[in-house]
């Protein structure tokens, strides 16, 4: 059996040690980009490696970027060979913020050709409540190769989301919280507001007071409800920089709702541009 969505703790703990699998830290701190690292050696799942955000899941930002661009595939590709994973592997990734950043990886992958990969529910927090092994140890790991079969239609550009929501084409979801959304706050960008004509679904819809996901009926009918009459390939997430949209990506997939999209740059990327409209409250 394959995972293609979310993975239980129950399940990983049973495949520890099958050989076919390989699992990823995803661990990050946008206020200390150092956190994550020193939470994955002070204890992690067995066997798991540390992928960061910043280093591995991103390329280094531009002037004409937003925060976390889209990294160079080839070098991505080269480093999950080198990481142990071919395209034969399952993959499982986790962090402690309910699936925010792992979704970043999960999502890659799949843009890349490899739907094999699973977040793990829960994340590391019901990893530890289970009463599941850690370790500190780093894993003893055996290069593989990987051959990426990357799919760019997974994603959208600036321009793309602009004549989009211009000609009522997309719907775009943005999965910050209501108050960064509305202008209210805005602790990183420094531009307040969302995208006109933009939508909110905070990625923390998407989970129940545990913090897992959400049933898939439940899911389906809430994204149904927000996105109607639109279908699910009409639909383009964002966020602040196009890695915790990821997280509504993986709610809809999880719900039947296949075949959204990404737009990658996100509020961090719209904002570059002065002469890109922006809407408050």
């Amino acid at each position: 059996m394959t995972y293609t969505t979310l993975i239980s703790a129950a399940t990983l703990a049973a495949n520890l040690d099958n050989p076919n699998w390989r699992i990823f830290d995803c661990r990050f701190s946008l206020a200390d980009s150092a956190a994550g690292f020193k939470f994955y050696r002070s204890g992690h799942i067995p066997g798991a490696v540390y992928a960061d955000l910043n280093q591995d899941l991103s390329s280094p930002v531009q002037a004409y970027t937003g925060r976390h661009p889209l990294p160079n595939f080839d070098s991505l590709a080269e480093k999950l060979g080198k990481w142990g994973v071919n395209n034969r592997s399952q993959v499982v990734v986790y962090d402690d913020a309910g699936g925010a950043f792992a979704g970043r990886m999960w999502w890659l992958l799949r843009s890349m050709g490899h739907t094999q990969v699973a977040v793990l529910d829960g994340g590391y927090g019901h990893w530890r409540k289970q009463g599941l092994p850690t370790a500190t140890a780093l894993p003893k790991i055996s290069a593989s190769a990987f051959r990426a079969y990357l799919d760019n239609r997974q994603w959208l550009g600036a321009s793309q989301v602009e004549t989009g929501l211009a000609s009522r084409s997309i719907i775009l979801v943005d999965a910050r919280t209501p108050e960064r959304f509305l202008g209210k706050v805005e602790p990183i960008d420094p531009v307040a507001g969302h995208v006109p004509g933009a939508i909110n679904r905070p990625l923390q819809s998407n989970l129940d007071r545990n913090g897992l996901f959400l049933a898939p009926d439940q899911l389906r009918q809430q994204f149904t409800d927000l996105i109607s009459p639109f279908p699910a390939e009409r639909v383009v997430h964002m966020c602040g920089s196009g890695v915790t949209a990821c997280h509504n990506l993986l709610a809809m997939e999880i719900a039947g709702l296949g075949g959204s999209k990404l737009y990658a740059g996100s509020w961090s990327d719209w904002i570059r541009n002065r002469n890109r409209s922006v809407a408050s409250r």
